[in-house]
C-alpha cells in the first residue's frame, strides 16, 4: 500500500560555537582529512531554508533537523512539524563525537519515526520556488538522473577516493550489463539535459563496470529501506566510515545509497536542470545571485567556495548572498520566533 508521506532530513552544524569549536580542535591530528572552514562555516542563512520549505513545500510531512545539540535562537523548538535529531539520539555511540557529515548521512535510516520515503538535504541547499511531491517521489519512487561519467581527477583528492570506494562497492554488487539491459529506459532517458550524451559514450564501458555516475550535488530522494540494505550487504565500510571523526579518502558517502537505488531500478527518471543547480559562491557570484532573485531553478546549492584570508571579502560575499535570498523570502516562516 502506498504510503504518501515525505520527510525532510536536514543536517547543520553551527560553526561559531566556541565549545565545539575546541572540542573539534582536540581530534584534528591528521593532515589527511578534511577539516576546512568551509566544511563547517556557518552563512547566517538557515532561516531561509525553512522560509522556503514552508512557502513551496508545505506537504512535507516531518522536518527531521539533526545537529550535535547547537539550536539557532531563532528556531521554534516546538513546531509540529519540527524533530530536533541530535547525533547520540540516532548514533552508535562507538561513532561519537563526529565532525564528518558522512556519519550523519549513512546513519539516517535510525532516525526514529522517519518516514520510508525522505529527502536529504544538505545545509546549503534551498527551495527557490513551488514544489510538488512529484518532483521527489513518483510512483512511490525516487526521482533522479541516473546518467554515467568518468570521474573527475580534479576533484579534491579526498572527494575523489570517496567517490572511486563509492563506486567500488557498487561495481562488486552489481552486474553493470544486467542492469543497463533491465533499466535501458531509465538510463538513457528523453527526460535528461544533455549532460547525459556521457551515458551515451560511455556505453561500450559501461557494459563491463560502471565507470562513474553524474551528481548534481542537490538534495537526494531516498527510501529508507535502501539505506538499511546497503548497510546489511555492506555493514564493514559504512561502519568503519562511522567510526572516522572527519572525512578522509577511505570514507564512502550518501551516494552509495542513490547509486544501489539506480541499480535495483528503484528510481523515476527527472531532468534536474530543471529542477536545480549548484553553484560557487565566490567563483560564480553574480550567476548564483542572479538565479536566487530571479527564482530560476525549483533548488539551489550554494556551496561554500571562498578560501581566502580576508574576513571582510567572506562578509560581503555572504550579506549579498543573503540578501538576494531576503527578496524572495521576506516573511519570517512559523519555525521562526
Amino acid at each position: 500500500m502506498s504510503n504518501d508521506r515525505i520527510d525532510f532530513v536536514m543536517t547543520w552544524v553551527d560553526g561559531n560555537d566556541e565549545i565545539w569549536k575546541n572540542e573539534k580542535k582536540k581530534y584534528s591530528v591528521d593532515n589527511k582529512i578534511d577539516n576546512g572552514d568551509n566544511r563547517f562555516r556557518d552563512w547566517d542563512n538557515l532561516q531561509y531554508w525553512f522560509r522556503g520549505v514552508e512557502k513551496f513545500t508545505p506537504w512535507v510531512n516531518q522536518i527531521f533537523f539533526i545537529t550535535c545539540g547547537h539550536i539557532p535562537k531563532w528556531l521554534n523548538v516546538n513546531h509540529p512539524k519540527l524533530n530536533i535529531v541530535k547525533h547520540a539520539d540516532y548514533m552508535d555511540k562507538k561513532y561519537l563525537p563526529t565532525f564528518s557529515s558522512h556519519p550523519l548521512e549513512l546513519n539516517m535510516h535510525r532516525i526514529n519515526n522517519l518516514s520510508e520515503k525522505f529527502v536529504y538535504f544538505n545545509d546549503d541547499t534551498f527551495i527557490l520556488k513551488k514544489m510538488n511531491t512529484t518532483d521527489f517521489f513518483r510512483n512511490d519512487l525516487p526521482c533522479a538522473a541516473c546518467g554515467f561519467e568518468v570521474l573527475n581527477p580534479k576533484y579534491d583528492e579526498i572527494f575523489f577516493d570517496v567517490m572511486v570506494n563509492n563506486i567500488r562497492l557498487i561495481n562488486r554488487n552489481f552486474n553493470s550489463k544486467k542492469f543497463i539491459l533491465n533499466h535501458f529506459g531509465k538510463i538513457y532517458n528523453l527526460h535528461y539535459d544533455f549532460k547525459h550524451i556521457k551515458s551515451v559514450l560511455l556505453f561500450p564501458w559501461a557494459l563491463g563496470f560502471i565507470p562513474g555516475f553524474i551528481n548534481p550535488h542537490l538534495p537526494n530522494a531516498y527510501l529508507k529501506s535502501t539505506l538499511e540494505k546497503v548497510w546489511e550487504k555492506e555493514g564493514e565500510i559504512l561502519d568503519r566510515t562511522s567510526c572516522h571523526k572527519f572525512r578522509c579518502g577511505d570514507d564512502v558517502n550518501q551516494y552509495v545509497f542513490q547509486y544501489w537505488q539506480y541499480l535495483e531500478g528503484n528510481f523515476s527518471p527527472i531532468n534536474m536542470k530543471k529542477q536545480g543547480m549548484f553553484y560557487y559562491a565566490q567563483k560564480q557570484e553574480k550567476e548564483c545571485i542572479n538565479a536566487i532573485v530571479k527564482q530560476k531553478y525549483k533548488m539551489i546549492c550554494v556551496n561554500d567556495d571562498f578560501a581566502g584570508n580576508d574576513i571582510r571579502e567572506f562578509e560581503r560575499l555572504k550579506n549579498n548572498i543573503n540578501h538576494a535570498f531576503q527578496t524572495i523570502l521576506r516573511e519570517k516562516s512559523s519555525f521562526e520566533l
